[in-house]
Formats: structure tokens, sequence, C-alpha cells
């Protein structure tokens, strides 16, 4: 069954939610990890692919946007089907992604801006109410 953590930052500046996957897409790729990004939209998107070249000075993480298809370990799409992927989903949209129980475990961000907390509440009791693993960690 699909583990769910909530990596809440006490913070509430727009680009947090992307420094955090950042640092998620990071540790996961470390670990042998697949990943799939789920982004808002595809501005946010844009905005990932950029940070993802740059949020290690000494080198980048490898990925590619959902429509550019090359197979890297860390794809970044904005609510497509993600193909091949089913080990990490971090999810960055507010809602919960149809597809997100194909993933061995899924990733929520939860910064302090009010339409985040009511949206990430809401989708911990979808979560718990469907009997999956719940973790929260405190960034």
């Amino acid at each position: 069954m699909t583990r769910v953590g909530f990596y809440v930052v006490q913070a509430a500046q727009p680009g947090e939610r992307l420094h955090v996957a950042a640092r998620l897409a990071d540790k996961a790729f470390a670990q042998g990890h697949r990943i799939y990004v789920n982004a808002t939209d595809r501005e946010q998107a844009l905005q990932l692919d950029e940070l993802l070249w740059s949020f290690r000075p000494a080198s980048f993480l490898p990925h590619d946007l959902i429509d550019e298809r090359d197979d890297a370990p860390i794809t970044v799409g904005w609510g497509q089907e993600p193909d091949d992927h089913n080990d990490l989903l971090i999810n960055l949209q507010l809602e919960i992604p149809r597809f997100f129980s194909r993933f061995n475990r899924v990733c929520e961000v939860v910064t302090q801006d009010p339409d985040s907390l009511k949206a990430l509440r809401a989708s911990w009791s979808f979560y718990r109410e469907r009997g999956y693993a719940l973790e929260k960690h405190d960034l």
C-alpha cells in the first residue's frame, strides 16, 4: 500500500514549495528512486526545471519535463498520467492526483499559506479515512 508523507514547512512563500520539492528529489535520487513531480501547471514545472539544473552547485539533478521524455530518473509533469513512474510521487498540486495510488510513496508539501493548509488538511483526512500509512515531517 502507498505510504504518504506530509512535509510541513514553516513558511508561506510560494517558492518554498519548489525548494522543498527539489530537496526531496535530491535526497530520493541519491537513494536510487525514480521520481515523478506533479507541479500545479506548466509554468511551475518550468520553474522547477530551472531549479533542478542549479539546485546543487557541483551538479544537477537529471530530469525531464513530461513532454520531453528522455527517460530521466526525475520527470516533472503538471497533471498528466505518468506513464512509466510508480516509485515516488512529489505532489505540488493542492488536489490529490487520481493516479497517486500507483506509487509506492507520495510526498505532499505543506506550506503555511491558507489555501495550502486547507487543501492539505483535507488530503490528510482523505488518505487517513482510506487506511493509508501517514507520516508527518516538520522541516
